[in-house]
């Protein structure tokens, strides 16, 4: 396959689902909060939001989002529900991404920091 090849039909049906189901869930800072206090534990939405402190009903839609993308499981314990990660690589996913970035704004401040020195010896500027 060349550059210029689109992507094989099977690929390119993952990727879409992918996106569709999985990026737009995780698509907002306080569902991987969610994500991570369920990797601790099986929650309520009560206990979720005490937590989290945030009120119960937006984490209840947060809930909603990340079961539609398949990534957290409920449970009904009579008049309650009580969620749970469908699959625990999901943190393992995120950590891997937060070290990316990590990485990524080290290197950044690493080249600010030398375009800096570089500027500090320069000397003077010869046309000023």
């Amino acid at each position: 396959m060349t550059s210029s090849d689109p992507l094989p039909s099977q690929l390119a049906q993952e990727l879409d689902l992918l996106h569709d189901r999985v990026c737009r869930a995780i698509g907002d800072p306080k569902r991987l909060m969610i994500l991570y206090a369920l990797h601790e534990r099986l929650r309520y939405v009560v206990e979720l939001a005490e937590e989290l402190g945030y009120p119960q009903p937006t984490i209840s839609r947060h809930l909603a989002a990340l079961h539609n993308g398949g990534l957290v499981v409920k449970e009904r314990h009579g008049q309650t529900v009580i969620y749970s990660l469908r699959d625990a690589r999901i943190i393992t996913v995120l950590d891997i991404m937060r070290e990316m970035l990590r990485d990524a704004a080290e290197e950044t401040a690493r080249m600010t920091s030398a375009g800096a020195d570089e500027d500090e010896g320069a000397g003077p500027d010869p046309a000023s």
